[in-house]
């Protein structure tokens, strides 16, 4: 798979969408800079990382998003699929305070199951269009396999589900 780079004018855009992911990043770790012992607490999927590796690996996961986000609006400029990247931005954004600051798992739950179908969505949309297919790249570490679970979202999903449901088993 090649992937043809945007033309220079559209490098200028690419500070925005880091700037826009940025935020999310800030929100989250802001929202669970001091919940370690509230993570260790939770009733786990055998999965689950240990607590040190979620910032190296969301750091990763943010790069990537914000450059899939770059690469999707240089292809085709402002679409349908970007205002899902922009919801699924949001929605991120909002599930680390709901879940760890808020308490509230049955909100944390709705949001996280939105953002796995948004999730879903968007990765056949953008598969789906060959001018895209560099975007899908940058964004398949952080949507995965959603079938098998091997995304970090799916982490968050079984551990909204255990603790609104009580169960850490998987539907």
């Amino acid at each position: 798979m090649s992937v043809t780079l945007p033309p220079a004018r559209h490098w200028a855009a690419l500070p925005m969408f880091v700037l826009a992911v940025a935020l999310v990043a800030v929100a989250g770790s802001l929202s669970s800079a001091s919940t370690g012992s509230q993570y260790i607490a939770l009733a786990k999927p055998t999965f689950a990382p240990s607590p040190w590796l979620f910032g190296p690996v969301w750091t990763i996961l943010y790069c990537l998003i914000a450059v899939a986000g770059w690469l999707a609006w240089s292809a085709r400029g402002w679409t349908p699929a970007l205002g899902v990247y922009t919801a699924q931005l949001l929605l991120n954004a909002v599930w680390t305070p709901l879940f760890f600051t808020a308490d509230q798992y049955g909100l944390a739950f709705a949001d996280i199951s939105l953002l796995v179908a948004a999730d879903r969505g968007q990765r056949r949309a953008v598969l789906a269009d060959p001018a895209r297919r560099g975007a899908a790249a940058a964004a398949l570490p952080a949507v995965g396999d959603l079938r098998r679970g091997a995304e970090p979202r799916h982490l968050a999903a079984q551990l909204t589900r255990s603790s609104h449901f009580g169960s850490s088993q998987g539907p």
